[in-house]
């Protein structure tokens, strides 16, 4: 594909990445975000899920000036390179968007990503704009978490911070939260400090400062070589029967995923759901959508931190693990089936 493929006589379109780790709260930031959009623009939201069935999308309500695109199955900074090319070319000369907005997931390493925003085909049609990293302060209790290099190159990559959940970090989590964000060289553009990803549109406007690099440029190809070896291309769901569920399996990186994805007529139990839930352990997250006996909700549980949210998805119910070791899939698709509303638990 060459740059000409997607030459435009209009103003090159502003590009932004909001990255940041696990549970940082992104989605919540960019649904904030789109409450702030101008009614005359037009966005594109590409939405990328390490795990196998995506979720995140389901959060973000749809409307005609909204265009949302998810694409699953591994990291887009690497092993998804090409597919991330393929829907973004597809999005400009299908949408022609005012504004595209990307978010990698919390495992992706940004560097390939600002690669191929800045290099051909797209540097003729996209400027890379604003690239914001969340922080959770707590992270900064899991040694673990701040020695990954990954989320040491988010920040370092970074033009704003954004310490995200203030509401639930203690005064030292966020001293040193902010330590850490003060000490980078060069300087970011803002560090901000909030809680529910309450992003203020006005650092959309900024450009990206080529000045940031990455401490460690080469781990994303790491990555990229070890999901090659270990992880199939991903196939398109099929689709579902009421009460058979559709389950798909990963490992990249050194973390495993499954998940599922149930007929849009399966109803669950509310408690015997959250039940089932509450007891899957360990896990790094675990997110589902669900049409219960209560009513839709959205099931957010990262490190054993569980959220519940009314959402408006109604296309089917879904729930996606990743975890550091692998657990009995097969089980849990049992204890699944067993919540569904009107089956014996006693079974």
């Amino acid at each position: 594909m060459q740059s000409s493929e997607l030459q435009q006589n209009t103003p090159l379109i502003p590009t932004h990445i909001i990255t940041g780790f696990l549970g940082t709260g992104k989605t919540t930031a960019i649904n904030h975000l789109i409450s702030q959009k101008p009614a005359h623009e037009k966005w594109a939201v590409i939405i990328n899920e390490f795990g196998q069935i995506g979720v995140d999308q389901t959060a973000i309500p749809t409307q005609d000036d909204i265009h949302i695109k998810e694409i699953a199955g591994g990291c887009v900074c690497c092993a998804l390179g090409p597919a991330l090319t393929i829907n973004l070319a597809m999005l400009i000369r299908r949408i022609q968007p005012d504004r595209i907005i990307i978010e990698p997931t919390g495992l992706g390493h940004p560097s390939g990503l600002i690669d191929i925003i800045q290099g051909e085909p797209f540097c003729s049609v996209l400027s890379l704009h604003s690239v914001i990293c969340l922080l959770d302060p707590r992270a900064m209790d899991d040694p673990k978490t701040i020695s990954h290099e990954t989320f040491i190159d988010q920040l370092n990559l970074a033009d704003y911070i954004v310490l995200n959940k203030t509401d639930v970090a203690s005064d030292a989590q966020l001293d040193q939260a902010l330590q850490l964000a003060e000490n980078m060289y060069p300087p970011k553009q803002a560090i901000m400090k909030m809680a529910y990803g309450k992003v203020p549109i006005k650092i959309l406007n900024t450009q990206h400062i080529d000045e940031f690099s990455a401490s460690f440029p080469l781990s994303h190809e790491a990555e990229h070589t070890r999901s090659l070896l270990v992880t199939p291309p991903l196939q398109p769901l099929m689709l579902t029967e009421p009460g058979k569920p559709i389950m798909k399996t990963g490992f990249s990186n050194d973390i495993y995923s499954c998940g599922w994805v149930f007929h849009r007529d399966d109803i669950f139990d509310y408690e015997a759901l959250l039940t089932l839930i509450n007891s899957i352990s360990p896990v790094l997250r675990l997110k589902g959508v669900f049409r219960t006996s209560k009513d839709r909700v959205f099931f957010n549980n990262v490190s054993g931190e569980l959220s519940i949210t009314p959402i408006a998805w109604r296309r089917d119910s879904r729930m996606e693990i990743l975890a550091q070791t692998k657990l009995d899939w097969a089980y849990i698709e049992e204890q699944l089936l067993r919540s569904l509303a009107g089956k014996s638990h006693n079974e």
